[in-house]
């Protein structure tokens, strides 16, 4: 604003604003409102930017690392972290997006309420004063932790929605709290009337000791209509003020941790328009437990699958086992016997045989190999198909092996960010070295297409959601240090390792297709008679629905796991249905590629890919009926969510099984052409 000419003394009387809109006003002096203009455009962009890096850069709570080994009286830490719909797992907002507690009370005002809470009056025996003193002397109030103070956080935490925060709450290693006043607040209408809501959408919140996860409900509804909901003095809504935690110590180690709010001390805030005076307090409650601090977490997952359930769990894995076993041994006798008489068919050498015309599969030996349209997108689809795959198996390794911790927030997916980036290399050197056995010229496009065949759909439909969240306010939303995070991995990590692998697939890969048969200069007709059950449509469904059933018992506990509460650690079941899925996929994908060649039509490069990966597009449909029949999600921003991020995960099975699929039937079309004399 010193731009002006003006004396320093006018401008001070004369706020900034009134210097500048006349000069923006004023025609006849366009060099000094384009200057004008280029300052005010220069402050709002600093005010921007200053209040951006405010909010990035502010200082953050060290975080509470799990693990701490207490002295008597030491200082436990309550860390708050979210709320939301309990049925919408992922709509989650900031703990102190509720007018909760920032501050702890005070000594004198905890003893106030304390002696209210304990009845102590001046007539009460001494025993019982003497007893309510030596209490309050033993459980001094420090008042020296606030609350809704940011803590670090580890890039899982930050991509499943965590926004970790301080809490008032002074809890110290073995003392038990009868009961403590936290703060006493009245609330306002705006107050209640967020309450209520929360409240009404079966809100719950969730805190950490040791990194141990608590979970409870903010308030209960009572007597609501189940049609009408609400009725004006029947129901009553109620906020729960008062939570008892329960802590269980292994010596000097915390290890189990639980949150229970208490009924007989809940507050009817039923009537907004009335300020409502609220007392929110907390009781603990140390125990002494035999588990392990290394086995901790196991509680909660023992808790999510009840005995009856994880007995079920195993007989249907079984039974899909055994199933898939029966279907692969009948589809290989029967395309066994089928090939034996067709190679002893083909292979009788007398003159009767050579005046007859060739037909079914040896016929087309000459179109079998000739390779498919839009080459660049099928190499890129096959590359990226096969690092997909390879990601999975080493997440689901390390998983197994406990080298990724099940249990920790975020750690799956994180290790999912990792992993697909360092195998980057493997996928652009599968893409470019088929590339250049397809006779390819332009392989730097085809790197390229590998690069971005799965991050494009991902970013784009990441950048949907990630607006739908931030609209709503919802911690889903991710902050941009985490954004930034896992661009420069991309950006630093997964393109240099996709450039690299293309390189080594250019310089050193075998670049011979090694066809068993010569490709004739001009395609083959294909019959377009065939019968309906050999048409394109009812081979798609077939090879998408028979590898579909073998997970479908599988696929409603990683749901429940994704889209729930449940905690997911029977990584060895998962790793074993996977390999299942890719064994029967692959199966079923030869079986239909003998017949397709069987009718004389040699275009199988992309059929075979896309009926290998059509199991994808039926885990996207089972998803609307999980969605809708199994969960009680609803709203824009869950909705947005679960459908946006399930389409690229069907999407990531499409190209894992196409890949799959189409390498067997690779092998399986270049044995049985090399098996048969071609003239």
């Amino acid at each position: 604003l010193a731009y002006s000419k003006r004396s320093k003394k006018a401008a001070s009387n004369v706020p900034p604003y009134q210097n500048i809109l006349p000069l923006v006003s004023n025609r006849t002096a366009p060099k000094r409102t384009m200057r004008a203009s280029s300052i005010l455009s220069l402050l709002l962009w600093s005010s921007a930017i200053s209040t951006a890096s405010a909010g990035l850069f502010k200082k953050k709570h060290r975080r509470q690392k799990a693990g701490t080994k207490y002295e008597p009286h030491g200082e436990v830490h309550v860390v708050v972290n979210k709320v939301g719909p309990f049925n919408n797992p992922t709509e989650t907002y900031r703990y102190y997006s509720l007018p909760f507690c920032r501050t702890h009370a005070d000594e004198s005002t905890h003893k106030e309420a304390y002696e209210e809470e304990r009845n102590v009056a001046l007539e009460s025996d001494e025993e019982e004063e003497e007893e309510s003193a030596s209490y309050l002397r033993k459980l001094e109030i420090k008042g020296n932790r606030i609350g809704a103070e940011r803590h670090k956080q580890r890039l899982g935490e930050s991509i499943v929605g965590d926004r970790r925060e301080t809490s008032p709450y002074e809890l110290s290693f073995k003392d038990d709290i009868e009961w403590r006043l936290l703060c006493k607040t009245t609330l306002d209408k705006h107050d209640l009337i967020q309450l209520k809501e929360a409240i009404h959408n079966n809100y719950f919140f969730e805190m950490f000791i040791e990194d141990l996860p608590m979970w409870g409900y903010v308030g209960d509804i009572e007597d609501e209509d189940e049609i009408l909901g609400e009725v004006e003095g029947q129901s009553h809504t109620y906020l729960f003020p008062h939570l008892h935690f329960k802590l269980g110590y292994n010596k000097n180690q915390i290890v189990s941790a639980a949150v229970t709010t208490e009924r007989d001390r809940r507050v009817d805030i039923t009537n907004v328009n009335k300020p409502t005076p609220v007392q929110f307090s907390y009781s603990v409650e140390y125990f002494e437990d035999d588990l392990p601090w290394r086995m901790r977490m196991t509680r909660y997952a023992d808790s999510r699958f009840l005995p009856g359930s994880f007995e079920i769990h195993w007989l249907s894995i079984i039974n899909s086992f055994v199933l898939v076993l029966l279907l692969t041994a009948f589809l290989t006798i029967i395309l066994m016997r089928v090939l034996k008489n067709d190679f002893s068919r083909y292979m009788e050498i007398d003159d009767s045989s050579m005046e007859e015309e060739e037909s079914g599969w040896k016929l087309i030996h000459g179109d079998v190999f000739r390779f498919p349209q839009f080459p660049v997108l099928f190499c890129a689809s096959v590359g990226t198909g096969v690092q997909l795959t390879i990601a999975t198996l080493l997440l689901l390794g390390l998983a197994l092996t406990g080298m990724i911790s099940t249990t920790r927030r975020g750690s799956i997916l994180a290790g999912m960010v990792i992993l697909y980036c360092l195998t980057t290399t493997v996928g652009a050197y599968i893409s470019t070295r088929l590339y250049f056995q397809m006779n390819g010229k332009n392989w730097v496009r085809c790197v390229l297409f590998t690069a971005g065949l799965f991050p494009v759909p991902t970013s784009f439909v990441f950048m949907w959601v990630n607006t739908v969240a931030l609209f709503h306010g919802s911690t889903s939303a991710l902050p941009f240090s985490t954004i930034f995070t896992i661009g420069a991995i991309f950006a630093l990590v997964a393109l240099p390792l996709t450039v690299l692998g293309g390189i080594v697939a250019k310089n050193y890969a075998n670049h011979d297709f090694n066809a068993p048969t010569r490709t004739t200069k001009v395609a083959r007709e294909i019959p377009t008679e065939v019968p309906w059950y050999r048409s394109r449509f009812v081979q798609m469904v077939v090879s998408g629905f028979l590898p579909f059933s073998a997970i479908y018992i599988e696929l409603h506990y990683i749901f429940a796991s994704m889209w729930g509460h449940q905690i997911y650690t029977l990584f060895g079941i998962l790793l074993f249905a996977f390999v299942l899925l890719l064994i029967v996929t692959s199966f079923i994908s030869v079986a239909l590629l003998y017949f397709q060649l069987a009718r004389e039509d040699h275009r199988w490069w992309w059929s075979t890919f896309i009926n290998s990966g059509m199991t994808g597009l039926f885990i996207y449909a089972y998803s609307f009926f999980y969605y809708f029949h199994r969960s009680g999600m609803t709203g824009m921003l869950q909705s947005s969510f679960y459908f946006g991020y399930m389409s690229i995960v069907s999407f990531g099975f499409f190209l894992m099984l196409g890949s799959c699929g189409f390498h067997f039937s690779l092998l399986f079309v270049k044995h049985i052409y090399s098996r048969v004399k071609c003239d």
